[in-house]
């Protein structure tokens, strides 16, 4: 869900209507703007801000890799992946970011469903 949820909140993906497949993987730029609203919301340090963007961009490469070709990636290869990146950004995070963190990803997630 996390992949899904920031993945499609990237501008340019939506407005073209009948778009099939995913949406595109996001670029280094991106994914520093994604993690910087990401640091703001949760008070990430410097130190924990850049291990965060490293996890990220890590994740939409193996994404990319799932999505690029002419095979689409199964849901639940496509979860996993997602799970895993939750658990390793919680991992960089104080208790008390982990509940922002998560309170991040729901509004993420409920911001798709209405968009």
């Amino acid at each position: 869900m996390l992949t899904c949820s920031l993945t499609f909140a990237q501008p340019g993906g939506g407005g073209q209507g009948g778009q099939q497949g995913p949406p595109p993987v996001p670029n280094d730029t991106q994914i520093e703007k994604m993690v910087t609203d990401l640091a703001n919301e949760v008070a990430l340090s410097t130190d924990q801000k850049t291990k965060v963007i490293a996890l990220y961009k890590d994740h939409f490469t193996q994404v990319k890799a799932k999505t690029s070709g002419n095979s689409r990636p199964k849901r639940e290869e496509m979860e996993a992946l997602d799970r895993d990146l939750e658990k390793l950004v919680k991992a960089e995070l104080t208790e008390e970011q982990v509940i922002k963190y998560e309170k991040y990803i729901k509004k993420q997630g409920s911001s798709q469903k209405r968009g």
